[in-house]
């Protein structure tokens, strides 16, 4: 005799919790992608920041990599080399080079946009897999209550 109810429902309820499983992992891995993106937005904010308030003649660090750096005179900031993407650069005046590190992060901006809708529609996804995971776990507790309800709890009418 068995208890289990009899209908698989140990199975879809396992087959939700997966699916639970795999939705969130998908929202950490969008969470971390965020992530990324809004540290490359403080890198540009830096760049930018860096161009403003840099003259001709300044004195700054450069890195060599390796947390290694070397003093460097900054001689014409009208020779600002900006990276476009794909593996391209292009050298720039200092303007030129605010306005692409500018339309850079507005293009995080909207990534990072579209990515909250993701996250979104996951999270929806995920609290519809809970009803769902819910509604099963009631139905077994009502058919295991069934089952011990009908195993000779109430008297006989002789």
């Amino acid at each position: 005799m068995s208890l289990g109810g009899g209908g698989g429902g140990g199975g879809q309820l396992e087959q939700l919790s997966q699916e639970l499983d795999v939705l969130e992992q998908q929202k950490e891995a969008m969470e971390a992608e965020i992530e990324g993106f809004r540290d490359e937005q403080s890198e540009i904010d830096e760049a930018t920041e860096a161009l403003d308030a840099l003259e001709s003649g300044s004195t700054v660090q450069v890195p060599l990599g390796g947390d290694a750096y070397v003093r460097a005179e900054v001689q014409d900031l009208d020779e600002t080399v900006v990276s476009l993407g794909g593996g391209y650069a292009a050298e720039q005046d200092e303007e030129a080079a605010v306005e692409t590190l500018e339309r850079k992060r507005e293009t995080l901006d909207d990534r990072i946009s579209e990515v909250e809708e993701e996250i979104e529609e996951v999270e929806s996804e995920r609290e519809e897999l809970e009803q769902q995971a819910q509604q099963l776990q009631q139905q077994q507790m009502q058919q295991l209550q069934g089952q011990m309800g009908g195993m000779g709890g109430e008297p006989d009418d002789e």
